[in-house]
């Protein structure tokens, strides 16, 4: 990180809300957008390309979401903080955020007071965590008795798979957006299929659906 500034990457797949983001980050004199994408693999390719410090990801992108993007930077760029961006108040979106390690989870509705002072919290070392995602996180604790969550049943690569699927991408496209074979492709669309007790595109696309890789 800069001496003067942290260098950050901005992906929203809507230019609007990338263009007003940018507006509340670079009136702040520690804070400077280098980067911007436009869906969640764009964003992971920028920023391995690219000295970024911080990524702000949306949670819902296209190719990639912002947790699917969160986790390829956690393997490949451990050292770039991460914000999810959500228009979601949503516990699972808030609980997943925090299993790739992001280091807070922001509400768009909320941007204007709570994204500067997130992204410092992330360059601190700090999580951030708006009030109610606070509660959230204390009742799940509670209740677990301290115990993890069930493991998803699809690896992060399968979920990526699905999420292609769903949005309507061939094998062959899929395999260039993940640097993989179509056969890799293929083999990983019968697993899931398998595991899901599933049966074709469109019961993998209600899966996505449900499980918020893609908008209905």
């Amino acid at each position: 990180m800069s001496a003067l500034k942290a260098r950050v990457l901005l992906a929203d797949d809507h230019a609007l809300v990338r263009q007003g983001l940018s507006l509340i980050l670079e009136r702040e004199p520690d804070l400077e957008v280098v980067a911007q994408a436009s869906d969640g693999a764009e964003a992971v390719a920028m920023a391995l390309a690219n000295e970024i410090d911080l990524a702000i990801l949306d949670v819902s992108m296209p190719k990639l979401t912002g947790l699917q993007a969160a986790r390829r930077l956690a393997e490949h760029r451990p050292d770039v903080h991460v914000l999810i961006l959500s228009m979601h108040d949503n516990e699972e979106f808030f609980f997943e955020a925090l299993r790739v390690g992001a280091s807070g989870y922001v509400l768009k509705s909320a941007a204007d007071e709570d994204l500067v002072e997130a992204c410092r919290a992330a360059m601190r070392g700090e999580p951030f965590l708006y009030p109610r995602a606070l509660g959230a996180l204390i009742r799940a604790y509670l209740e677990s008795g301290g115990r993890d969550n069930a493991a998803d049943p699809l690896t992060p690569r399968e979920t990526e798979v699905v999420k292609l699927i769903a949005e309507g991408h061939t094998s062959r496209e899929i395999g260039d957006v993940l640097s993989i074979s179509e056969k890799t492709v293929e083999r990983h669309r019968a697993n899931v299929l398998e595991k899901l007790g599933l049966r074709d595109r469109v019961a993998l696309t209600r899966y996505a659906v449900r499980r918020g890789l893609v908008d209905a």
